[in-house]
């Protein structure tokens, strides 16, 4: 006899529960929209880098002292918005006078980049982003017996 009351009771029990629940989904849909927004930021590090930087590893000089030349090739890739700049030394202040530098007719041409001489050797400046491939012409000149290390470093500067 109790199963007989508990069935109408859970019978009226799953006659309004469904109602129940889909009043409510209705009643959600008439309060309002939602919104949302989102806001990104890509941060792009700067990058300065030497892909190629070949030169002969040694030099040799003259021994009667006339110029001996050597070529060396460098490859950049910057996105630098102002540009950089290669700082090109010898470590021998006094050899200066006998070490000469000039861009390479081949690399001059469309590259944007400017030589020009400084105190201690040469600043070699480009004022835009991009990959850069210079080409440059190296002139030794002094009496030596031995050959020579490849004596320029080079250095690079952010603008």
């Amino acid at each position: 006899m109790v199963s007989w009351l508990a069935l109408p009771l859970l019978a009226g029990l799953l006659w309004v529960w469904p109602n129940h629940g889909h009043a409510e989904a209705s009643l959600g849909g008439d309060a309002g929209k939602a919104s949302a927004s989102l806001n990104f930021r890509i941060v792009i590090p700067p990058v300065l880098q030497v892909l190629e930087n070949s030169h002969p590893q040694q030099i040799q000089t003259n021994a009667d002292g006339s110029a001996t030349t050597a070529e060396q090739k460098l490859v950049v890739l910057s996105n630098m918005k102002h540009g950089f700049c290669i700082a090109l030394r010898h470590p021998d202040a006094s050899h200066n006078t006998r070490w000469q530098l000039q861009q390479s007719p081949k690399s001059a041409t469309g590259s944007g980049a400017v030589l020009s001489p400084t105190s201690d050797g040469y600043r070699l400046c480009t004022a835009r982003p991009g990959r850069f491939t210079l080409t440059l012409q190296h002139r030794f000149a002094g009496a030596r017996q031995d050959p020579l290390a490849w004596p320029i470093r080079a250095e690079l500067l952010t603008l």
